[in-house]
């Protein structure tokens, strides 16, 4: 060694020291510029990983206080179960077991509460996940939801404040001083502008992008060790990552404001959907302005229904508890649709969709809050979805699996048919009522959850938020009343979208379910359709707009065989029925014929003598020459309700005719029937024709005749 030195020179080693002190001083300047990089708005895993690989002293810190957090949690976990095994004489194992799940979710809750609005956040989705976490714990994290301690106003205001870029009085004259809401991200204040406009203060609590961007590294970081663990060929990471864009996205309310932009203007449609209007000038990355929007809470709505109100509050009477308990069933109802108009028809869904988020209004709407997150479907995705609800009303377990495959549920690859006989076994056992499954939604989804495990199903972000949605207002109706089955409120609306939605996919849709393969009609499968049809205020109200028909026996429909026969005939000359007039073309005629000509069809067969009779008697009155006040009292006689005459002259109802006929041909005896049965009804129609003819006219006589008593004048 002392060789090699002794070739060098002192100026040789002070070069080389001089080097070496700049190779320092370059690594210490990139490091103090990497320390002086600002956290990134957006998401990115390498741009975070950076960021706290600089600072290990915030990670070590962080991560001490969640695992010493933890093993608190299951400290007091163990000793209340040890307190639990002390107790002698359990009278029931069943009930020691929820109260053990609740008492643990209980724990958990607390743990995520101190830990901060990520861990918060988190417990509030796993608390949508029943199935994955038992009921007990869920119920337990759901407290989440409303139960997380404010931050002070001063701080809030001085947001408020920093984002506007002017004092608070400049565009406030009044803030509340308390918050009214207080969230996981957030709170809420009420507020009133110079305008006079009510509105709603969303402020971000504060420096909260470190703190969550901090939590998802730590998260990774674990993921990473798990899968070294473990031996995992897939990376764990990207669980982590999908967390982290979608609580970042969360933390920039403009895009709040975005989704609720673009929520408003594709549910402006439906009228019985509110979203509040957003106040784009009084709005920045963490404060975000909205319109109040004043309604009762669903949850406070089912305390009054139930009588369970706090001690402190009044006692609610018996009228009151009723009208309490009707509000929330219409809530109900419109929620169950509305979720599936997000699903079925606009595609873009509410992704929060707890009743804390949800409100009645005065004018019975359902208003929708938070837009921090929505979910967009695809077309297919759509179509899949509607399917699948079809077939679980059929009770069609192999189709339902071809659909839940087009939804991207099924992977590749699985066993379609075990997986078939999986669910025909757990939900053959469904008892239905008027085609209907009288089930609970949340024990068919329980169900299909079980086999969603067994398999490894995929799922899908639109498909857990549409079945948590439904499975949350179930739970909200059955409180209030227990005979409140959620697929008995969905299927009218599946049935609506059918009968008249012209798609392609759509029809093959109905075509799959109403004809068989050789396109004949399934006639318990139509009957149930066309029930369910009629009973739908909806489609009754649009097919009696476009019919021109009176709002009496439009709004009048009971269900009932008759009111089926009816709805059919409205629907066939309605501008609505052209998805009926072209499955009656598609359709197998002769198997029409004889579903006609069958026991079931008698009040079809009756209503279309009525609308014969309607027909003889306008012709037999225009034929006498009789004056306008017979053909008034004739029409007030109508029995149908609508114009009888444009069904005669309607082209597409005669091309369905005439196919119809010409398929029966092909079967004499089956004409032969149908020319019996026509002449039957031919002489019914013209009974009831001449009846109504005399009635008229004698009805027209009558008013005629004055039976004013005689005044005779007697002199004295």
């Amino acid at each position: 060694m002392s060789r090699s030195f002794a070739r060098l020179s002192g100026l040789d080693l002070l070069v080389g020291d001089l080097r070496a002190l700049e190779a320092y001083a370059y690594y210490f300047s990139c490091m103090s510029k990497m320390w002086s990089l600002p956290l990134q708005d957006s998401y990115d895993p390498e741009e975070v990983s950076n960021y706290f690989d600089c600072r290990p002293h915030v990670v070590a810190l962080r991560l001490l206080e969640v695992l010493s957090a933890f093993s608190f949690a299951v400290i007091k976990i163990r000793i209340s179960r040890v307190q639990r095994l002390i107790k002698v004489g359990s009278a029931n194992e069943e009930t020691d077991a929820n109260t053990s799940q609740y008492d643990f979710g209980v724990v958990l809750k607390e743990t995520m509460l101190n830990l901060g609005p990520t861990f918060i956040k988190v417990g509030q989705s796993l608390s949508t996940r029943p199935d994955i976490i038992g009921s007990e714990i869920a119920k337990a994290l759901s407290e989440l939801h409303e139960k997380i301690p404010p931050f002070p106003r001063t701080l809030a205001m001085k947001i408020v404040e920093e984002e506007l870029g002017t004092p608070l009085e400049k565009h406030f004259s009044y803030v509340s001083e308390e918050p009214v809401a207080a969230a996981s991200f957030g709170q809420v204040y009420r507020g009133t502008t110079y305008d006079n406009c009510a509105v709603a203060i969303k402020v971000q609590r504060p420096n909260l992008h470190h703190v969550v961007a901090r939590d998802i590294y730590i998260l990774r970081l674990g993921l990473e060790l798990l899968q070294k663990i473990s031996r995992r060929k897939g990376d764990l990471r990207l669980y982590a990552d999908e967390l982290g864009k979608g609580l970042i996205g969360e933390l920039d309310y403009r895009l709040e404001a975005a989704n609720a932009s673009e929520f408003m203007d594709a549910h402006s449609p439906f009228p019985f959907i509110r979203v509040p209007k957003v106040f784009q000038h009084l709005t920045g990355r963490r404060v975000l302005t909205m319109e109040w929007i004043v309604g009762e809470n669903p949850k406070d709505l089912l305390l009054v229904s139930i009588g369970n109100f706090p001690a402190q509050c009044r006692e609610y009477s018996q009228k009151q508890k009723l009208d309490a308990k009707q509000r929330l069933l219409d809530l109900v109802n419109k929620g169950v649709e509305a979720s599936l108009v997000q699903l079925l028809e606009t595609g873009l869904l509410h992704a929060d969709p707890h009743p804390g988020n949800m409100r009645y209004t005065t004018s019975g709407q359902i208003g929708f809050l938070d837009f921090g997150l929505v979910c967009r479907m695809e077309r297919k995705h759509q179509v899949a979805m509607l399917a699948s609800i079809v077939h679980i009303v059929n009770g069609d377990w192999a189709s339902l699996v071809d659909s839940l495959f087009d939804m991207d549920v099924v992977r590749p690859g699985t066993n379609i048919r075990r997986v078939t006989m999986e669910l025909e076994n757990s939900l053959g056992e469904v008892k239905f009522k008027d085609g209907i499954p009288d089930v609970k939604f949340s024990r068919v989804l329980g169900k299909i959850w079980s086999v969603a495990l067994k398999y490894h199903f995929r799922m899908p972000p639109y498909y857990t938020l549409v079945l948590r949605s439904l499975a949350s207002w179930e739970g909200l109706a059955v409180a209030a009343d227990e005979n409140f089955k959620t697929f008995e409120a969905a299927y009218p609306y599946v049935v609506r979208k059918l009968l008249t939605d012209n798609s392609d996919s759509s029809r093959k849709i109905l075509h799959s379910v109403v004809l068989n393969g050789k396109k004949e009609f399934q006639w318990q499968k139509v009957a149930l359709f066309l029930r369910v049809g009629a009973t739908r205020k909806g489609l009754q109200k649009r097919i009696s707009l476009n019919s021109d028909a009176s709002s009496d026996s439009s709004t009048n429909t009971t269900g009932s065989a008759f009111d089926v026969a009816d709805f059919v005939l409205r629907l066939l000359s309605s501008k609505e029925g052209i998805v009926l007039r072209r499955l009656l073309i598609v359709a197998d005629g002769a198997s029409l014929v004889r579903t006609l000509l069958s026991k079931e069809a008698a009040s079809v067969r009756k209503k279309l003598c009525q609308v014969i009779a309607d027909i003889l008697s306008q012709w037999m009155i225009a034929a006498l020459g009789v004056d306008a006040a017979i053909t008034s009292h004739n029409a007030q006689l109508n029995a149908t309700g609508f114009d009888s005459q444009s069904m005669v002259k309607d082209r597409r109802l005669k091309l369905i005719f005439g196919k119809v006929l010409a398929d029966t041909r092909r079967d004499p005896l089956l004409m032969l029937r149908f020319c019996l049965a026509s002449v039957c009804m031919l002489v019914s129609s013209s009974a009831i024709a001449c009846r109504r003819v005399l009635a008229s006219i004698y009805g027209s006589f009558v008013s005629r005749v004055s039976f004013a008593p005689l005044q005779v004048a007697v002199s004295s």
